[in-house]
């Protein structure tokens, strides 16, 4: 079973949390299920989240598409997600 780990440090939580719920359905169709969606104790505006990967491939292609980047910048991402891809 694969998972993806991802951490993110954002502008607004509220906002970036609107953005990601709105790609539930593309996060799917690419293989993705959310496990897990948490927040830093101490900055709030820092968030990890743990999808279970049905198909890397289609994950991995999700990831590098440019929708990803554009989704980051919508939701106001700062800096460069931090994302890997682990194995049980």
């Amino acid at each position: 079973m694969h998972y993806m780990l991802c951490k993110n440090r954002v502008e607004d939580f509220d906002r970036w949390r609107r953005v990601f719920d709105s790609h539930a359905d593309a996060h799917r169709d690419a293989g993705l299920n959310l496990l897990h969606l948490l927040r830093d104790n101490t900055d709030p505006n820092m968030v990890v989240f743990l999808f279970r990967v049905d198909d890397l491939d289609r994950a991995q292609a999700f990831i590098q598409a440019p929708a990803a980047s554009d989704a980051a910048d919508t939701s106001g991402v700062i800096g460069k997600a931090e994302i890997s891809i682990l194995t049980d």
